[in-house]
């Protein structure tokens, strides 16, 4: 995630830093081959879960690294999400024509090869669709969306990327309106994103049929300050209207949809995690249910989300707590997809160096995070029917299904619960995971 217009809306922004040197030229790469893929797994029912690989993956490392995270991915098969430039990928078509998808190629078959659910994202744009230089790639320019007289190109290299990996099947269009804002109207330029959005779809749709595209990405955020006329209203504050009306237009003028996609943070843009980081979380519930609405029942895909303030300090327990909490709000309310933003990052030799992550960036050694998203997986698909289990401690959160439960103590403090007919102790920030009595 990059920083953008979102900030306006007070939407939490994360730098990527691409993996070529800021400037550089391309050199052309030769004629290349397409990968051969292996075909993803097939499953009862869709994941769910899953991952957005970044400018710090485990492809890039190599060794024991790549190992071991291929390893701890493929465990339980779920989502991968690859965008073809940027966080991770160079310029895929330096020049009009002239293709270059070495780093797609390395990233895609690294995703072929943990057994993932593989999905791409169509951002962004060489920079000679947006008016730089044919044959160079300023990184500093990677927010700009193409111009409307590339639309048509930018359609065409959609086309040819589809085309290229026949096994990914769902394809997200842009990246939270990135470069598409109306600076004299102060909103989101959702005339001219829709437009591009349209001939991506028929390019899609060309190439396969069963291809299944969504849109719009826009990055939605939420303030405490109730607006005039605001929609979606909560205890954790109300949605950012212009955000909505950018969605509404999308959902009105779009050529046709697979899905619907969004982002967003849970926390406001005035006071962070607004009036607690768990109470702030049914911001994605809510919201979730207005998009189900709206749009006539499309599948609800969160491209991206996140819990924390800017700058935040929390211990591994608390973050690992509110991300799961997160994770059973996505559930209740219906979300077909949520993709997790891998934050990884390189190492600095410490193990604690890389909050959230989900394999150590040196060892490879799986992080706490990594085993919620697992979890998630194997136990709460799509199509898993979802029992009431109530908890004796209102602090303490349940989601459940027929054979397995997680809990999760959303207090700095040990407390203990009655679950299911029994009894838990449960140490601060605490996720707990309980076979079912009887299962």
């Amino acid at each position: 995630m990059i920083v953008t217009a979102a900030l306006v809306v007070g939407i939490i922004a994360y730098a990527a830093k691409p993996d070529v040197p800021r400037g550089q030229s391309m050199t052309m790469a030769p004629t290349q081959a397409a990968p051969v893929l292996e075909a993803p797994p097939v499953l009862q029912e869709w994941p769910r879960w899953g991952i957005t690989h970044t400018e710090f993956s485990a492809d890039n490392e190599g060794g024991e690294v790549t190992e071991a995270a291929s390893h701890m991915l493929s465990r339980v098969p779920m989502l991968q999400n690859q965008h073809i430039m940027g966080w991770g990928a160079g310029n895929p078509e330096p020049a009009p024509g002239q293709n270059d998808f070495r780093d797609l190629d390395r990233r895609i078959r690294f995703m072929s090869g943990s057994q993932s659910i593989p999905i791409i994202t169509l951002c962004c744009a060489p920079d000679w669709m947006k008016g730089g230089s044919s044959g160079r790639t300023d990184w500093t320019q990677l927010e700009t969306a193409p111009r409307r007289e590339h639309f048509d190109d930018y359609a065409k290299l959609a086309a040819t990327v589809a085309r290229r990996y026949p096994t990914v099947k769902h394809f997200m269009v842009w990246n939270e309106l990135k470069g598409f804002w109306n600076t004299p109207q102060n909103r989101w330029d959702i005339e001219g994103y829709t437009e591009l959005y349209n001939k991506v779809y028929d390019a899609l749709k060309a190439v396969d049929k069963d291809i299944k595209i969504g849109g719009p990405y826009v990055s939605v955020g939420s303030t405490t300050v109730p607006e005039r006329g605001a929609e979606i209203q909560g205890p954790w504050g109300s949605i950012v209207q212009r955000d909505l009306e950018a969605v509404r237009y999308w959902i009105d003028n779009k050529k046709g949809a697979d899905f619907i996609v969004v982002d967003g943070a849970s926390v406001t843009k005035e006071a962070g995690a607004f009036p607690d980081e768990f109470t702030a979380l049914g911001k994605f519930g809510a919201l979730t249910k207005w998009l189900q609405e709206k749009s006539g029942n499309l599948p609800v895909w969160w491209a991206e989300w996140y819990v924390e303030p800017n700058n935040s300090d929390w211990p591994e327990d608390r973050r690992i707590a509110v991300h799961t909490a997160a994770l059973m709000e996505f559930a209740t309310s219906g979300v077909t997809t949520s993709l997790f933003w891998n934050p990884q990052r390189k190492s600095t030799g410490d193990d604690q160096a890389c909050p959230g992550c989900l394999w150590h960036p040196t060892t490879g050694v799986e992080m706490p995070m990594a085993g919620i998203l697992s979890g998630f997986t194997k136990w709460f698909p799509l199509g898993v029917t979802l029992e009431t289990v109530a908890s004796s401690n209102a602090r303490v959160r349940v989601l459940a299904q027929e054979r397995q439960l997680v809990m999760v103590n959303t207090t700095n403090a040990a407390t203990t619960t009655v679950v299911d007919g029994r009894q838990f102790q449960l140490k601060p920030y605490e996720v707990r995971w309980s076979e079912r009595t009887g299962a």
